[in-house]
């Protein structure tokens, strides 16, 4: 997939992950030990009102699931002979939401439409691509969303 491959409005299944309780509290003591992410009986008495995972965490699985999809798409296209070219580091995001909590044993399905892209002004070899990005809890409830921004390069050996 290069830039030019790229359509706005299309729409991309990054994958779904299940939190336990354990990887909630394994990655908040590691990374964000709020009294809600690591301790059951405080979080009770929160005003989330029980465990849940901390926000980046969530970010952190939507990234690893968004990375593997593009990863796979790209490794599709190179199987099937049409240009495979690489992604480029993010330069930022807006809009990052933690709508609702993620409790432990909710399923969180990732969604993304692309909403815009562009031709890098300093580096005209790549372009510049935003995705909305949306999380939604087994309920259909949305819990996370942000737009990301990414280089994508314009050919396949930039």
């Amino acid at each position: 997939m290069i830039y030019d491959d790229i359509i706005v409005g299309s729409a991309h299944d990054f994958g779904a992950h299940t939190f336990t309780r354990e990887e909630i509290k394994r990655f908040a003591g590691l990374y964000d030990p709020q009294h809600f992410h690591v301790d059951e009986d405080a979080a009770a008495d929160s005003l989330l009102g029980g465990l849940c995972a901390s926000g980046w965490h969530t970010a952190s699985v939507m990234v690893g699931l968004l990375s593997r999809y593009f990863a796979r798409e790209a490794e599709r296209a190179r199987l099937s002979g049409r240009p495979a070219a690489p992604m480029g580091p993010s330069p930022g995001f807006d809009d990052l939401r933690w709508i609702r909590p993620v409790y432990p044993d909710d399923t969180i399905a990732f969604v993304g439409e692309v909403s815009a892209k562009r031709v890098s002004k300093s580096r005209p070899q790549w372009g510049l691509v935003s995705i909305e990005t949306t999380g939604a809890n087994q309920k259909g409830e949305p819990v996370f969303s942000f737009i990301g921004h990414v280089f994508v390069a314009r050919n396949a050996a930039p």
